[in-house]
């Protein structure tokens, strides 16, 4: 494997060069980058829900649970048709997913840091991370247009830092020793 990545450090490269250009990308225009996100979200989940229908057809005969695959496949139609045809209303929906889940659990650890403040010390920092996720929470629902920017903007940092990882283990390879060959993959 050492080899082979070796041999294509030039495709690592590539990889970390892509990454960057995607951040890059994502930080100039988040707005249509939600958009590409929340499209790609829709065709995937429109085949994905094609083949889970056709599959429970395929099953009618077999198996006494083929409806399951039929059911998860029309709710992944509808889905995709919500996504495809409301973009707008489907990035809404995925930032108050978030921001739901982020009271849920922010209430949930400072019950736990309640419970748990005879039993462990500094329990507070658990009640801490509890109204910092309630926090995110109510600011996910207020301002739903930041979070979806922040979002994106979080992945195109995650990008960058990955793609620059990348093109430094790129040039790392083509510097190592292939066992077999005479002189470093540099000069191949």
């Amino acid at each position: 494997m050492t080899n082979a990545l070796a041999r294509n450090w030039w495709l690592v490269v590539l990889r970390g060069v892509l990454a960057i250009l995607f951040g890059f990308t994502a930080f100039v225009w988040p707005d249509l980058t939600w958009v590409v996100l929340i499209m790609m979200f829709g065709i995937y989940t429109l085949v994905d829900g094609l083949v889970a229908v056709g599959t429970g057809l395929s099953r009618a005969k077999d198996s006494p649970r083929w409806w399951a695959f039929l059911v998860e496949g029309l709710v992944s139609i509808v889905a995709a048709v919500v996504a495809l045809i409301w973009p707008q209303l489907t990035a809404l929906i995925m930032v108050l997913v978030i921001a739901v889940w982020a009271v849920l659990t922010g209430i949930l650890e400072i019950i736990a840091a309640v419970r748990l403040r005879h039993e462990i010390n500094n329990e507070w920092l658990l009640a801490l991370g509890g109204i910092l996720s309630i926090a995110l929470g109510v600011f996910l629902f207020l301002r739903p247009i930041a979070a979806g920017i922040a979002i994106i903007w979080t992945v195109a940092s995650y990008a960058v830092i990955f793609g620059v990882l990348l093109i430094a283990l790129g040039f790392r390879l083509r510097n190592q020793k292939v066992p077999g060959d005479r002189q470093t993959v540099r000069s191949a």
